[in-house]
Formats: structure tokens, sequence, C-alpha cells
């Protein structure tokens, strides 16, 4: 760190022209230099500062001068005001220099003891220590990364082994829908061969019933055609010769029969072509509709990893509106329970009305009753005074009319109340 401070230059208007030129010092290893130049024959003294004041000299030079001769006296007076000025001046300078060489060791301590502190403290030497445990990381994951390969691995012949079988699943379960249905099939073409056996049974019963009919009536015509013989008629009739019905039927039979194995033969054939063209539509079928469906499982993968984390940015967001539920709720559990208070006394309050409201109800029913009870009493009495005055009347009109009938007067006045 240097610091730079700068002199004032002064002059002297004296004997001869001096002047002090402003220079610089260099603390913390710079130099101070304060030179004078004069116009006078004499020397010019230049005092050198090192740094710290050490190694400081005066030195002084000649110089001729053009101007005139100057006395000497005046000039050596004037040089030791000047060199005492200076000299003090310079030692305020030192002492300056010194004070900031201080501060400036005070300062390099500090940081030096800042930066020890924040630097690691010297150890001893761990090199070996630190090669070997080079080489066991070196190691080590080499180890874990086979291993973790070697489990990768696991894992795709598992997931391959997997897919394999559920591949050959889905292949045994086509397979077995189509033989299931090639063997309703079959069913339905047995079903109608059984029927046409059943027709050529029916046939063949038909057929022996007419052999039957035949025979019969071959019998009778022999039998009418001896008695004719024996009436000494001979007739000579060209027929054609009979027929074994047995034969023909044992024949159509075997050609029946043969129709049958040939039917069963081809139908053979034709399911072991139909299942093997099959199963090859089927391997092809099932490869496209495998790739159609490993697309599609992606495509699924995809959106529900979007539909999870939507889910739980919703997730987060309802616990947040949890969080702020809770912070509500705690924060207006006072006033619930306040509020609980008075609808509490509320609820006692309405209970002492509705129970007040019951007595005045029973009281207004009692009050009721006595009203009725009254009335009613009012009209007994109201009825007992007009049954009691309408026999008064009665009798008042009774005496009138004896008194008519034996003044010969048969009229009765009605009296009104």
């Amino acid at each position: 760190h240097y610091t730079y401070m700068s002199y004032s230059s002064f002059s002297s208007s004296s004997s001869g022209a001096f002047s002090l030129s402003g220079g610089r010092q260099l603390v913390g290893g710079g130099m101070t230099r304060i030179s004078t130049a004069g116009t006078f024959k004499n020397r010019t003294p230049s005092v050198y500062g090192g740094a710290g004041g050490f190694g400081t000299r005066i030195s002084q030079s000649t110089m001729l001068s053009g101007l005139g001769s100057y006395d000497d006296t005046s000039v050596i007076t004037n040089e030791k005001v000047t060199m005492q000025n200076l000299n003090d001046r310079l030692a305020s300078y030192l002492e300056k220099v010194r004070s900031l060489e201080s501060a400036n060791r005070k300062l390099e301590l500090q940081i030096r003891e800042f930066y020890e502190r924040r630097a690691p403290t010297a150890s001893r030497d761990y090199s070996a220590y630190f090669a070997t445990i080079s080489d066991l990381q070196a190691k080590v994951p080499l180890t874990l990364c086979l291993e973790n390969q070697g489990v990768l691995l696991q894992m795709d012949n598992a997931q391959l082994a997997a897919d394999d079988f559920k591949m050959k699943y889905q292949m045994e379960m086509t397979m077995r829908t189509t033989v299931e249905a090639d063997v309703l099939r079959l069913r339905g073409v047995r079903d109608s061969l059984t029927l046409n056996i059943s027709d050529l049974e029916l046939q063949i019963e038909s057929l022996k019933e007419e052999l039957v009919y035949m025979k019969s009536t071959h019998k009778e015509e022999m039998s009418q055609v001896r008695v004719q013989q024996s009436g000494a008629v001979n007739v000579d009739v060209d027929s054609a010769e009979s027929v074994d019905l047995t034969k023909v039927l044992q024949e159509v039979r075997e050609q029946y029969e043969a129709v049958v194995v040939k039917n069963k033969l081809e139908l053979d054939k034709w399911f072991q072509s139909k299942v093997r063209w099959e199963s090859l539509n089927i391997y092809k079928s099932d490869i496209t509709s495998w790739t159609v469906e490993v697309k599609t499982s992606h495509s699924e993968l995809s959106e529900l990893k979007r539909t999870y984390q939507s889910l739980e940015i919703n997730r987060q967001s309802l616990q947040c509106l949890q969080q702020n539920l809770e912070e509500v709720k705690s924060r207006y559990g006072s006033q619930l329970s306040q509020l609980q208070i008075t609808i509490n006394m509320l609820e006692v309050e309405l209970q002492q009305l509705i129970a007040s409201i019951e007595q005045q109800q029973a009281d207004y029913k009692l009050l009721l009753d006595i009203k009725m009870r009254l009335e009613l009493e009012i009209a007994e009495y109201r009825r007992l005074l007009e049954g009691e005055h309408v026999e008064k009347k009665g009798k008042l009109c009774g005496s009138l009319k004896s008194v008519r009938s034996s003044s010969g007067d048969h009229e009765c006045f009605n009296f009104n109340q």
C-alpha cells in the first residue's frame, strides 16, 4: 500500500530566488524527496528521505547564475531558515509516515488474522489417505454400477418374460375363442348331419315298409296265380326280374357312409388349414394390436402423468386451502364459542318462552272451560226463568178464563211482559 503526500511549493524573494518543488512521499517502501532550486551562484540544498525516515541525507548542488552577485551572508541566513523549516516539516511528515506505517501494519495483521481464521488450518499430510480414498471411490462406483446394471438387466428380463407370458396368454385366449367358435360351428354341422341321418333312417324305414307291403302283395298275387293255374288256365306273364331290396338298401347305406367319411375328412382338413391360417392371422393381428396397444399405453402413461401432476397441484392447493381453513377456524374459534354461548342462552330463553306459552295456553283453556260452563249455567237459568214465566202466564190465563166463563165472555187476554 502506497500513500502519496504532496508538498506545497513555496518561494523566497530575498537575495536569491528560492523555490521548493512539489515532491512525492511514498509511504511503506517509497522514497521521500525534497529538492530546492535557486538562481544564485552558491549550492542549492536538497533533502532526500528514505521510507520511514531512514537514510535521510541533505545535499547541495552548485549552480552558476547569470543574474548578478548577491551577498553571501544573506544567502546563508536564508538557507539556514529554509533548512530549519524544511527539517521541521520533514520531521512532521516522518511522524505522519510512522503513524501511517503502524496503522498499515495493524491493518495487515488484522487482514492476515482474518484470512487465517477463514483459511483451513495447516494439518498433517493426508495425501496417502486421500489417495486411498480416491482409489476406494473409484472402485465403489464401479461395483455399484455393475450391481445396478445387473439389477436393471434382471428387471428388464423379468419385464420381457412377463410381456412374453402376457402375449402367450393373449394368443392362447384368442386361439381358445377361435376354437370354441369352430367347435360351435362344427356342432351345427354335426347337428345337420344327424338330421340328415335321421331323415335317411326314416326313408329306410319307409322303404322297409314298402318292401313288406310288396312282399305281401306278391304273395297274394302268387296265390291267385296258383289258384288260376289250378283251374287249368295257363297265363304267361312276362315280368321283369325281381329286385333285391336289401341289397339296394345296403348299397345306399354304403354310399351314404362313404359320403359321411369323405365329408368328415374334408372337414378335418379344412379345420386344420383354417386353424393354421387363423393362427397366422392372429399372430399378425396380435403384433399390430400389441404395437397399437404399446403406443396407446405410452399415450395413456403420459396422460396419466399429466393427470397426476394436475392432481398433485390440486392436492397442494387443497392442502393450502385446508391450512387456511384451519387458520380461519383457529381465528374465529373464540367468536364461535361466544356465539355458541349466545345461542345456548337464546335456547334457554326460548324454552322458557315455550313453557310460559304452554302455561298461558293451559290457563286459556281453563278459562274457556269456565266460560262455557258459565254460559251453560246462564242458559239453564234463563230457561228456568222462562219456564216459570210461562207457568205464571198459564195460571193467569186460566183464572181469566174462569172469570169470563162465569160472565159469559170467553175472551182471553194476552199479557205481554
